[in-house]
């Protein structure tokens, strides 16, 4: 598996609770990406990652910081699931986006999966957002059909519908990361 290259002064380490207001900033950014798009209510727009939740993500190594000169303009943040990876969040601050960020943080948590030796890496994300799932079919991921959902994934799109996601609009995509 390749690693990207980072732009200059970028790195990607674990997230420190220091970073947890820039993390939080870089999830709003993102989330203004939506706006006029109709795929998040408009209240979604001004939600985040609860603090806690980030906070709680830390110490199992479950949240990953993309620094730019040190301070923190996005992240990844994991959870295992069954035997899989679950990219619960991958947000970027869009004044740094465009320049491959993502693609590393999804490169960083294909190593971590394989670390954790868990057999893949799932999502669910926007079937049809540039930044959604087509992005995701560039990482190597497959649209995972409804028959082969397990009763996690479920329980992810029961929770999605009720905070007012169109379900019909989103899809559960997977990836191997390995064969065990």
């Amino acid at each position: 598996m390749s690693t990207r290259r980072l732009p200059d002064g970028y790195t990607i380490t674990p997230a420190a609770p220091e970073d947890v207001a820039d993390l939080v900033f870089a999830d709003l950014a993102a989330s203004k990406l939506f706006s006029g798009t109709g795929y998040l209510p408009e209240e979604a727009l001004s939600d985040h990652v609860p603090v806690e939740a980030l906070e709680a993500a830390m110490a199992p190594g479950h949240l990953t910081a993309v620094r730019c000169k040190g301070d923190a303009v996005g992240f990844a943040l994991t959870s295992v699931r069954g035997n899989s990876l679950y990219l619960d969040q991958i947000s970027v601050d869009p004044a740094h986006g465009r320049k491959g960020l993502g693609a590393a943080l999804m490169d960083h948590v294909f190593r971590d999966a394989g670390r954790r030796g868990l057999k893949s890496v799932t999502l669910s994300t926007f079937r049809d957002l540039a930044w959604n799932g087509p992005f995701y079919r560039t990482q190597g991921f497959r649209e995972l059909p409804r028959r082969q959902f397990e009763e996690w994934m479920l329980q992810i799109e029961a929770s999605q519908a009720a905070n007012g996601l169109d379900v019909s609009k989103r899809c559960f995509m997977v990836r191997r990361t390995g064969w065990l």
